[in-house]
């Protein structure tokens, strides 16, 4: 009996250990170079953007009015930060989970239900902190299939979907969404007269992952 039971005991381990080491193929996106363009009051999107948010000390912002990571952004001209997988709004925004969704089928957003930051010295914003999936065995996360609204630092509103985290060759630290942002400040962010939103990708791509996530 007691040799039937480390039997087992070892088959188990043998299979948590194969899971545990079996590469996973992920999508990869390289970084959108900042381009900053004011979208005045026009609906933007759907667009595919993709932050290097490598660095585990440092906020990357970014503005939907200006479609683009600010490098050296004021008060009030940021939107989202991105640091690793932590995502968090700026000053005066608000984030909405709209639970689960294709972002070509929310058509308009709420008014009220926008949730702000936690803490100072270490910010979290619980509408969007847990967008990801983490895989035990494979070490990877993966993007909910949800849709967030957005209530942005100059009262517009936008749209968002997750739809990746990994950089070329598979590092973690680049969260990549697709977005549409509604400069005319009605609530308005999807029709059918707006385009479809492009399969591709310049920086895209899909690799075995050798890192682990964080």
């Amino acid at each position: 009996m007691r040799a039937v039971l480390v039997g087992v005991v070892v088959g188990i381990v043998l299979v948590v250990a194969g899971l545990s080491v079996r590469t996973p193929a992920v999508p990869t996106y390289a970084p959108t170079p900042p381009a900053a363009a004011d979208a005045g009051r026009r609906l933007v999107g759907p667009v595919l953007y993709t932050v290097d948010a490598t660095a585990a000390d440092t906020w990357r912002y970014f503005s939907f009015r200006l479609g683009s990571v600010i490098e050296t952004p004021r008060a009030g001209e940021w939107d989202l930060a991105f640091k690793r997988y932590s995502i968090i709004a700026g000053d005066g925004v608000g984030i909405l989970d709209l639970g689960e969704a294709r972002l070509d089928d929310v058509r308009a957003v709420p008014t009220t239900g926008y949730v702000v930051n936690e803490g100072r010295a270490e910010p979290r914003n619980a509408a969007i902190a847990s967008w990801y999936r983490y895989g035990f065995f494979s070490h990877v996360l993966s993007p909910k299939p949800h849709v967030w609204a957005v209530r942005t630092a100059d009262g517009r509103y936008a749209k968002l979907e997750m739809v990746g985290y990994y950089c070329p060759g598979g590092r973690p630290g680049c969260p990549t969404f697709r977005y549409v942002y509604q400069g005319d400040g009605t609530t308005v962010v999807g029709g059918p007269e707006m385009a479809p939103p492009s399969s591709e990708h310049p920086g895209k791509a899909v690799v075995p992952l050798d890192n682990r996530a964080g």
